[in-house]
C-alpha cells in the first residue's frame, strides 16, 4: 500500500451556479468549456436555444450566448424568458459579440433584458474568467436575497396563523363567561346554585391568565430580560410538581401517567420555577396531543456525561419528519393538529427550549410520525453531589389578621372595590382609593399598615405615589405592594427605587398577596 493521501471525492457541482453556454461554433464551446473548467466554473453546453430556456428554467449562475444565437427572434426569445424570472432574480447575460460596431440584435437584447454584459471576441481568457465570476458573485447575492425573503414569507406565515390562533384562544374562555355572567344577573341564585357558575369562571380566567403570561415569558426571553433564581434542587421534586401542575389535563383526558424515577436523588442547579415550568409544558403538551385514554411516561435518568436525563414520552398524534427540526420555532404548531390540541398559542416548547437552553442544558424531540406518539428529551447537567427531598409545609393561612390594615389604591373602581372586599373576606380592615391624591387624602385618617398600590394610574402614578407614602413622616414605614399589569425587569427596577417592598402581577394570586402581606408583618413584629 502507498503512503499517499487520498483525494477526498470531487463535489457535486451546483446547478444553480452553472453557466449556460450557446456558442457561434461546436469548437467554440469545447475550448470555452475546458478553459471554464480549469478555473473552477461549471458549464453546461446547449445546442440551441430552447435547450438553453429549458435549462434555465432548472437554474443556472449566468448565461454565455453568443451574438449570432440572438439573431431573428432569439433575443426577443431570451428577453422574455428572462423577463418571467421572479422578482429576486436578475440572471446576468453574457454576450459574445463580433468585433466592429453594435448590431441589432445587440442593440435589441440591451433593450429587453437589465443584466447584460458585452463581451467583444477575440477576448482573453482571464476577461472571460473575471467577468464569470463577477457574475456568479452576484448571482450568489441574488440567490441569499431569495433565501431572505422566503424566511421572511414563512415568518410572516407563521407570525399571521398565531395572530388568529390568539385571537381564536381568547374568545374561547370570554364566551363561557359572558354566559356565566349573564346567568349570575338575570337570576338570583342560592350559594350552592352559583358556585357551579363561578368555578367555571374561574378556570376560564386562569386560562385567560396563562395565555398572557406566555405571551410575555416568550418576550421576556427572547429579549434576554429574564433572570433566573438558582438554588440546589432535587428533580424528582421539580417533576412531581409539574405533575400536579398538569394534572388536570391528564383527569380531562383520562390519560394514564406513571414516573420511572431511577435516582430520586439527582440534583441540578436551578430555578424551580422555571424547571417546573418547563416539564408542566411538556406533560401539558403530551395531555393535548394525545387522544382520550392515551398513555403518558415521564422518565428521569442519569446519562454516562454527567446529566440528568428527563424524557416525557406519549402515545398521542406524533410528529412528521419534516416538522422536528423546526418544532420548538417560534409561531411554528404541526398541521392539522391544531384542534387536537384543545386550545392553546403553540408557543410553549419555544419557552421550554429558552429555559432549558438558560440551564445549560439541552431538549430534543423525536417521534416514529403522526398518530405513532412523541417523546421529548431534556438533558441537564447534574450537581456532583445529591440531595434529597424535603416536604416543604404550606405556611399561608386562609384568613388575615384584624390589625391589618389595607389601603387598596387602583384608578379602575371595580379591580380596587372587589380587592378590598377580598381581603376584608380574609379578615383584614381595608380603605379604597382611585387616584394618588386621594390615596395620600385617605391614608392621613386610615394610618394604613400596608398599601396594595396600581402602578399604571393616571396623574400621579404608583410610583411617585409610594415616593410620597415614604416621605410622610407618619406613613414611611407602611408596608408597599405593587400590583400591576407591567413585569419586564427594568419595570421591577423601577417599582422597587420608589420604595415598593413587593412587586406582583395583575390579576392578582391570592396566595402570593397572602405571603407578602405576612412577610410584611413578620418584618414588622421582627
Amino acid at each position: 500500500m502507498s503512503d499517499t493521501a487520498v483525494n477526498p471525492l470531487p463535489t457535486a457541482p451546483d446547478p444553480q451556479l452553472r453557466v449556460l453556454m450557446r456558442t457561434a461554433t461546436p469548437r467554440d464551446a469545447v475550448m470555452a468549456s475546458a478553459v471554464l473548467s480549469h478555473a473552477g466554473i461549471d458549464t453546461e453546453v446547449c445546442a440551441n436555444l430552447p435547450q438553453l430556456l429549458r435549462e434555465m428554467a432548472q437554474g443556472a449562475g449566468a448565461l454565455l450566448v453568443s451574438e449570432e444565437m440572438l439573431s431573428g427572434s432569439g433575443a426577443a426569445e431570451l428577453a422574455a424568458a428572462i423577463a418571467a424570472q421572479p422578482p429576486w432574480s436578475d440572471l446576468p447575460v453574457l454576450i459574445l459579440a463580433r468585433q466592429g460596431a453594435d448590431s441589432s440584435a445587440i442593440s435589441s437584447a440591451m433593450e429587453g433584458m437589465a443584466n447584460v454584459t458585452v463581451l467583444e471576441r477575440p477576448i482573453r481568457v482571464a476577461s472571460l474568467v473575471s467577468a464569470l465570476r463577477s457574475a456568479l458573485r452576484a448571482r450568489r447575492r441574488q440567490y441569499e436575497l431569495r433565501r431572505i425573503l422566503e424566511d421572511l414569507n414563512e415568518a410572516d406565515k407563521r407570525k399571521t396563523e398565531f395572530l388568529a390562533t390568539l385571537a381564536h384562544e381568547l374568545r374561547n374562555p370570554m364566551a363561557p363567561l359572558s354566559t356565566a355572567l349573564a346567568i349570575l344577573k338575570r337570576k338570583a341564585l342560592a350559594p350552592e346554585a352559583a358556585l357551579p357558575y363561578y368555578e367555571l369562571m374561574g378556570r376560564q380566567l386562569d386560562h385567560m391568565v396563562r395565555l398572557v403570561s406566555d405571551l410575555m415569558e416568550v418576550s421576556r426571553i427572547t429579549r434576554g430580560k429574564i433572570e433566573l433564581q438558582l438554588g440546589e434542587l432535587v428533580l424528582d421534586q421539580v417533576i412531581r410538581g409539574a405533575v400536579e401542575l398538569s394534572r388536570p389535563l391528564m383527569d380531562a383526558g383520562k390519560h394514564t401517567l406513571s414516573l420511572h424515577i431511577a435516582d430520586a436523588s439527582l440534583a441540578v442547579k436551578g430555578d424551580g420555577v422555571r424547571l417546573t415550568q418547563v416539564f408542566a409544558n411538556l406533560l401539558n403538551n403530551a395531555a393535548k396531543y394525545t387522544p382520550e385514554g392515551g398513555r403518558i411516561d415521564v422518565f428521569l435518568e442519569r446519562d454516562d456525561s454527567g446529566h440528568a436525563v428527563v424524557r416525557v414520552k406519549d402515545s398521542g398524534a406524533g410528529i412528521p419528519q419534516a416538522m422536528l427540526g423546526a418544532i420548538f420555532d417560534m409561531f411554528v404548531q404541526v398541521s392539522g393538529t391544531a384542534r387536537a390540541a384543545q386550545g392553546g398559542l403553540g408557543i410553549g416548547l419555544t419557552l421550554v427550549k429558552s429555559l432549558v437552553e438558560l440551564h445549560g442544558g439541552t431538549v430534543g424531540a423525536k417521534s416514529e410520525g403522526q398518530n405513532r406518539g412523541s417523546e421529548f428529551t431534556v438533558s441537564l447537567p447534574l450537581l456532583r453531589h445529591e440531595l434529597h427531598a424535603t416536604t416543604k409545609a404550606d405556611a399561608l393561612e386562609d384568613s388575615l389578621s384584624a390589625q391589618h390594615r389595607i389601603l387598596v389604591v387602583d384608578d379602575n373602581r371595580d379591580a380596587a372595590e372587589s380587592l378590598a372586599a377580598l381581603l376584608g373576606l380574609l379578615g383584614a380592615q381595608t380603605a379604597v382609593a382611585f387616584s394618588g391624591s386621594d390615596a395620600l387624602n385617605k391614608a392621613e385618617d386610615f394610618s394604613p399598615t400596608f398599601g396594595v398600590l396600581d402602578i399604571g394610574m393616571p396623574g400621579m402614578d404608583g410610583c411617585e405615589l409610594a415616593r410620597r407614602l415614604r416621605a410622610h413622616p407618619r406613613l414611611h414605614g407602611m408596608g408597599l405592594i405593587a400590583l400591576t399589569g407591567w413585569g419586564q425587569a427594568d419595570d421591577r427596577l423601577r417599582i422597587a427605587r420608589a420604595g415598593f417592598d413587593h412587586h406582583l402581577l395583575k390579576p392578582v394570586d391570592v396566595v402570593e398577596l397572602s405571603a407578602a402581606l405576612r412577610k410584611l408583618a413578620l418584618r414588622g413584629t421582627a
